[in-house]
């Protein structure tokens, strides 16, 4: 009797023990099946990812196919024989288009060209009013010579330059020319050759390197030789000569060879290059006098054609008509 009540007892007891493991088993399963639903929809993620992923490698494949047809159906397309988008008869019309109306261009370029022609001379330039005056030059060719008169390789190139120029000047060549009329005009307008009158070299005595074939340089007294630049018709009115000044307090002592500097009238007027290709321009030497004193010291010349109509005052042209240059001698 006495066991029974405790049987009763008992029974509550794992009754309420079972019921916690039963929620807990639920719970358990529950976030199991949450776990599956998660791996599912990620792997249905990354099908749909890998999904696209084919469809765009796909697409891209297809484009370049697409891309290759389509460039090798411009070049050529088998199924309508065209060639670079067009058919051999379009690129026949095409062509002679072009043919046509770049032949006309060439014709009315030529007829223009051949019409100008008609009015230029093989020898007279047909404008030259802006070179109605020439300008002067030097040899040798420097706007600043300076040199040790004690060494002669520091002159040599000054040298060089006046023989250079002196060469179609030697006695020798200007013996085949014509004697002309001094102070007149050679004027040969209906001569289809002009004569040409001489220029020797020795006329430039102690400057034409002849007697001393440092032209100076050598004892400090340089010679610097001057021409006119030439121009076709040119006939310079009374009698042209050139005059050299140095820019300082006191006078430079100068010889000018031929004597006072003259351009003779016989050498005007200059016909061109193709009437008068033997001609010859007058030249003017000038030797500078300088003494011990002017030695180191920049001296600055200016030479000037005077003594006729040809313009040597131009502010705007330093050249036209005159000419300026610098010279130091050491020792």
């Amino acid at each position: 009797m006495s066991s029974s009540p405790q049987v009763q007892t008992q029974e509550p007891n794992q009754d309420q023990t079972q019921e916690p493991n039963q929620d807990q088993n639920q719970d358990n399963t529950k976030e199991e099946v949450k776990a599956e639903e998660k791996e599912e929809k990620k792997e249905e993620k990354q099908e749909k990812k890998d999904d696209k992923k084919e469809a765009n490698e796909a697409k891209m494949e297809k484009k370049k196919e697409e891309k290759q047809d389509s460039w090798k159906d411009f070049i050529y397309n088998p199924r309508t024989g065209e060639f670079l988008g067009r058919t051999a008869g379009s690129w026949g019309l095409i062509l002679l288009f072009y043919l046509i109306f770049y032949g006309f261009l060439g014709g009315m370029f030529s007829l223009t060209m051949w019409v100008m022609l008609q009015t230029l001379d093989e020898n007279v330039p047909r404008h030259q009013d802006r070179v109605a005056s020439p300008g002067l030059v030097i040899r040798p060719h420097a706007v600043e010579i300076t040199f040790n008169r004690s060494d002669p390789e520091n002159y040599k190139h000054y040298m060089q330059q006046l023989h250079n120029l002196l060469q179609s000047y030697n006695d020798s060549i200007q013996e085949r020319n014509d004697l002309c009329m001094v102070g007149e005009y050679t004027t040969q307008d209906n001569e289809p050759i002009k004569k040409v009158c001489q220029f020797k070299r020795s006329t430039l005595r102690q400057c034409s390197g002849l007697p001393d074939p440092s032209f100076g340089f050598k004892e400090g007294k340089p010679c610097i030789i001057i021409k006119l630049n030439r121009v076709i018709g040119l006939k310079p009115e009374g009698d042209p000569y050139i005059n050299c000044t140095a820019k300082r307090a006191t006078s430079l002592q100068m010889q000018y060879f031929p004597s006072e500097g003259r351009l003779d009238k016989m050498f005007f007027p200059y016909y061109g290059k193709k009437s008068h290709p033997d001609y010859v321009q007058p030249l003017v030497a000038v030797k500078l006098l300088f003494t011990k004193e002017d030695y180191n010291i920049e001296q600055t010349v200016e030479c000037k054609v005077e003594g006729s109509n040809l313009r040597n005052d131009d502010e705007r042209d330093k050249f036209l008509g005159r000419v300026t240059f610098r010279v130091k001698v050491s020792e």
